[in-house]
């Protein structure tokens, strides 16, 4: 007996595999309109665009990246002695005379015997009266002692010390791990003695940015590049302030067909094409495009300059010598493409569903029960 089929149902088949067919059809005759990510430089946002290749040549003719001067005022700066100030404690020593060295006792702490500058600057020494401190130099304030004290001691000795500062600090502010101020001594501190006391939050810091302030200027200054033999010839100044920036505005964008796409924050200006990669994992070597490796630059400003991309071929391990001699900037977006065939199966996940769909729209279409024989 001859096999019996729905006509209807047949039919909604046939024409669901045509518009499968077709489709197919399309795709295959145009692998550029392929859907996914790729880099076309032929649409409306070509006149906005400029497009180089890494290549040795091109790095070979960029001019190689300057040192930051470092102003020569700072390395020309030398400390003043120190002077005193309102809430320093000087222990103020009379040789052979213990009523006046240490008259709560010598057998008392050092700190019971000193004396403190008042907040007008002055302070009370038996027989030498009331002294105007705040401003003298150890020194000075010794001279100044010695006289007052020779009207009623016979060829009087004194020695000054300050055994506690109170009062001319050097500020400290930002990606510190402390930013406690610190003192200015009768030692002088030097930039990288005040940076190593107070440490710096790498995860957060921005190296290559600390502004130190002094007499209402900014210098800005980059530790990523200083010497620490300048670091130990920059001396700090009573009342300077160091701010280290934080890197959170200064970030690079690692996107594409990479392991863990992500942002990367800026410790430093020297950041290179190979570091950003590797810190993103690398390339997808399942994937990705080798030969598809872009940096966009310059998206900000459209309106006034256009972007350039930099576009790098790494299929071979040669080219990643190039990267390494690339220096991407904050901004920057570093960006993989997809290879031809991840491109392809994207395409397809997106397709097979569709067809379902049609497979599914046509067979309700075709609706009732007849049939027919063969």
């Amino acid at each position: 007996m001859p096999k019996r089929h729905n006509i209807k149902t047949c039919g909604v088949h046939m024409k669901a595999s045509f518009v499968l067919a077709a489709v197919f059809t399309v795709a295959l005759s145009g692998c550029a309109a392929l859907p996914g990510q790729h880099m076309s430089m032929h649409g409306p946002e070509k006149d906005h665009v400029q497009v180089v290749q890494i290549t040795p040549e091109w790095l070979a003719s960029q001019p190689a990246a300057e040192e930051k001067a470092i102003p020569p005022e700072l390395l020309n700066y030398q400390p003043e002695p120190y002077r005193i100030g309102p809430g320093d404690m000087l222990y103020i020593t009379v040789w052979d005379h213990p009523e006046l060295t240490a008259p709560a006792g010598s057998q008392q702490q050092t700190s019971a015997n000193s004396r403190l500058v008042r907040s007008d600057g002055t302070l009370f020494y038996p027989y030498a009266g009331t002294v105007k401190a705040a401003g003298m130099t150890v020194d000075e304030l010794r001279q100044e002692l010695t006289s007052r004290l020779t009207k009623f001691v016979t060829k009087p000795q004194v020695d000054v010390a300050v055994t506690s500062y109170g009062s001319q600090l050097i500020t400290l502010q930002g990606a510190f791990s402390k930013s406690d101020p610190q003192q200015a001594t009768t030692v002088p501190l030097t930039l990288s003695q005040a940076i190593g006391t107070a440490g710096i939050d790498l995860a957060h810091a921005d190296l290559s940015d600390l502004v130190l302030t002094r007499d209402g200027r900014d210098y800005h200054l980059d530790l990523n590049t200083m010497s620490k033999t300048a670091e130990q010839r920059i001396y700090l100044k009573p009342g300077d302030r160091l701010f280290l920036t934080y890197n959170d505005a200064k970030e690079v964008y690692v996107l594409g067909e990479v392991l863990r796409p992500q942002s990367l924050s800026f410790r430093t200006d020297d950041m290179t094409l190979t570091q950003a990669l590797g810190r993103a994992g690398g390339l997808n070597p399942v994937t990705s495009s080798s030969k598809s490796v872009y940096v966009i630059r310059g998206v900000k400003d459209l309106a006034h300059e256009p972007a350039t991309v930099y576009q790098l071929n790494a299929r071979s391990p040669a080219s990643y010598a190039l990267a390494d001699n690339f220096h991407v900037r904050a901004g920057d977006v570093v960006w993989v493409g997809p290879a031809a065939i991840t491109q392809w199966n994207r395409f397809l996940q997106q397709l097979l569903p569709i067809g379902s769909l049609v497979t599914s729209a046509a067979v309700a279409n075709g609706g009732g029960s007849g049939s027919a024989g063969f």
